[in-house]
């Protein structure tokens, strides 16, 4: 114990869920925090996303997964798209990113950029919104949520919504059992790309989304 004691009670809220999903009842027993102190570190946590809720249970947050990628602690959708994504970037001599969905925004959770030159970053564990951008609209689209001309065509791009000057194409991810796993986007400079990134990115990053898939 580190003496500090909401670091604590945190760490051993984390500690209770990374063995798994768990309601609040089960999180105050598997901790001895007394129920409101759970309560009241969960609700916290969950606004970092450290935390996810679903269905009245809690897991750990997609946050986290962006953390453990770059300490080499990698879930399997990471481990697996890391080769894709190298291959991507090189393909397409763009930036690379993978994005899972966390409540109503999605986070980066790997991420590799282009090698020489004007580039776009985004940073492995941000959180961003899912209304901007190709891959929140990958993200809502695959997930039933509106955009059905997205799931019709099968990808989406985007020009200046997130960000002044930045265009990107990104494609669904699904695991072998039809599962949404999360999007692969590839994104550069406006000024490269032009108004219809699709024309050029479309296909690789199809490609790769899929390959991906089959590995899960």
């Amino acid at each position: 114990m580190s003496g500090v004691g909401v670091l604590d009670r945190s760490v051993a809220i984390l500690a209770r869920l990374s063995e798994g999903p768990a309601t609040l009842g089960e999180v105050v027993s598997g901790t001895g925090l007394p129920r409101p102190t759970a309560h009241r570190l969960l609700s916290a946590l969950e606004k970092h996303h450290l935390v996810a809720r679903a269905g009245g249970r809690y897991t750990l947050g997609s946050r986290l997964f962006g953390w453990g990628n770059r300490a080499g602690l990698v879930p399997g959708l990471v481990e697996a798209s890391r080769p894709e994504l190298v291959g991507l970037r090189d393909r397409v001599d763009e930036s690379v990113q993978l994005y899972v969905r966390e409540g109503e925004s999605r986070v980066c959770v790997a991420a590799e950029e282009r090698r020489t030159g004007l580039k776009t970053t985004v940073a492995v564990g941000a959180v961003l919104p899912l209304g901007l951008g190709s891959a929140g609209k990958v993200l809502l689209a695959f997930s039933g949520e509106g955009l059905p001309e997205v799931r019709e065509r099968g990808w989406a791009e985007s020009v200046a919504e997130r960000e002044e000057g930045v265009a990107s194409v990104s494609a669904p991810v699904f695991g072998r059992d039809g599962e949404l796993r999360g999007a692969v986007s590839a994104s550069g400079p406006i000024s490269r790309l032009g108004e219809r990134p699709g024309e050029r990115l479309a296909g690789p990053v199809v490609e790769a989304a899929e390959r991906i898939g089959a590995l899960l």
